[in-house]
């Protein structure tokens, strides 16, 4: 394991690939195979290096008499404390089929979540790039060829005609020194934002307060709290035990802390929702009552489940509207910048035409 663990640290097992691996353990189990010889069956057809690597691992801890759970533990950093305790929960009460069945569907609900959130930003970044281009394109190749034109006649130029010729030999002695300098600080940004959880935190912070993003973020957040709470409760862990794997798996730090007070005050005796009905800005409404609901009639699991699908949908409907909602803006951004280029290239030239004297 020593070997590997470099390697392992550095693994990119996707999503994708974790729901197959689960998805087809858990089938081979409930066909009667032993774990040990369900793993062997699998790394036998694996043919891809990382994958195989970490099938050798998992099956060499299981020959080696550890538990399922315990050898994935040792890959923490790849499955997760989610995957790990729903796996040792189903061990410990003999449903580790149905357990593995359940962290396939949650993995895939995230993995289908995580696309469509995607998929919704391409088409906006690819519009913006494509305009940014073509009036880069117009700076570096066409100005430089209207500016000898623009100088030799002596007139004042308009101010927009200034800007762009400014803006234009801008880009053409100092663009590439710009845009490594770019890189560099964007680059220093996802470093420190990675390393230090103060910025981290912060930044989350400013982002939740972001139009349109922010409640992307706030209803992915939800949707995979409360997915998550749902099937652990549902595969039998306790509801103490479920907040913190639920806090663990949790990327926004705003989102974690709540879950780590929440964890607290359940401790203490406190119910989910008389402590959320405090992070309005959080947890809407909706989401509260809804646990408070499962909490009074013994189906929080339900509730959970429920909260989770609704917000999915939420999700679903904003992603296939958000074109519709962005190409106006978009229309209108590309519109100013491509109409301030031709009033900067036009107005010039008619003042040189209106100037001119017939001989």
């Amino acid at each position: 394991m020593n070997k590997y663990k470099k390697y392992f640290s550095h693994a990119s097992f996707s999503l994708k690939k974790q729901t197959f691996f689960i998805k087809r353990l858990s089938f081979l189990i409930k066909a009667g195979i032993p774990v040990r010889e369900s793993l062997i069956m699998m790394r036998e057809q694996t043919h891809e290096g990382g994958y195989a690597l970490i099938l050798d691992t998992i099956i060499n801890n299981v020959s080696s008499g550890q538990n399922l759970s315990m050898s994935l533990a040792k890959l923490k950093n790849i499955f997760g404390d989610f995957v790990i305790n729903i796996i040792s929960f189903g061990e410990q009460s003999g449903i580790l089929s149905e357990n593995l069945e359940y962290i396939a569907e949650e993995l895939q609900k995230r993995n289908i979540l995580r696309k469509k959130i995607i998929s919704a930003a391409i088409y906006p970044i690819i519009v913006t790039i494509a305009t940014l281009g073509i009036l880069i394109f117009m700076m570096v190749y066409l100005f430089p060829k209207i500016i000898p034109i623009f100088s030799s006649i002596n007139m004042k130029l308009p101010l927009s005609t200034r800007i762009m010729i400014s803006v234009s030999k801008f880009i053409i002695h100092d663009g590439f020194l710009s845009i490594a300098f770019l890189v560099i600080i964007i680059t220093t940004f996802i470093i420190v934002l990675k390393k230090n959880p103060i910025v981290h935190f912060y930044f989350d912070k400013f982002i939740l307060k972001i139009p349109i993003i922010g409640k992307i973020i706030q209803d992915y957040n939800i949707a995979n709290f409360t997915r998550t709470m749902g099937l652990l409760l549902k595969s039998g862990i306790t509801l103490g035990e479920a907040l913190p794997i639920s806090a663990k798996t949790t990327s926004n730090l705003i989102y974690k802390k709540e879950f780590i007070m929440l964890s607290n005050v359940i401790n203490q005796g406190v119910k989910i929702s008389t402590h959320l009905v405090k992070q309005r800005k959080l947890f809407p409404d909706i989401v509260t009552q809804i646990i408070s609901v499962g909490e009074y009639s013994g189906s929080l699991s339900s509730s959970f489940i429920y909260l989770s699908e609704m917000y999915e949908e939420e999700i679903d409907d904003f992603t296939k509207n958000l074109s519709s909602l962005v190409e106006p803006v978009l229309m209108i951004f590309m519109g100013i910048l491509v109409g301030f280029v031709a009033i900067s290239i036009i107005t010039p030239i008619y003042g040189i035409t209106q100037h001119l004297q017939p001989k």
